[in-house]
């Protein structure tokens, strides 16, 4: 098990993102949540889906930029059943960084 992994029940809107998601469309899933409550939580398992998310978070910060809303990201590992096994995915805490911070 890595030192970062850890096993949590996300409490915002979680949004999945495959290998062959099109980061344009998942960046304006990320863009819309994040605008009604602050954050978004994207998982990702794969090395290609991983890729698509990054991509779509990006994208998801220059559409918010746009209505001077500044995001960041956390990754962290989680597990979760797929049937009977167990498997690891990188989630990405997307939250909205205030003026404060």
């Amino acid at each position: 098990m890595l030192d970062n992994q850890v096993t949590i029940n996300t409490p915002t809107k979680l949004i999945k993102v495959g290998p062959s998601s099109r980061p344009a469309l998942v960046a304006g899933a990320i863009a819309g949540v994040v605008r009604e409550s602050d954050s978004a939580t994207v998982q990702a398992v794969g090395a290609n889906a991983v890729n698509q998310a990054i991509k779509a978070m990006i994208v998801a910060r220059r559409y918010l930029l746009e209505d001077d809303i500044e995001i960041f990201c956390v990754p962290f590992f989680v597990n979760f059943q797929a049937g009977k096994q167990e498997k690891i995915a990188i989630h990405l805490s997307i939250e909205v960084r205030h003026a404060s911070q």
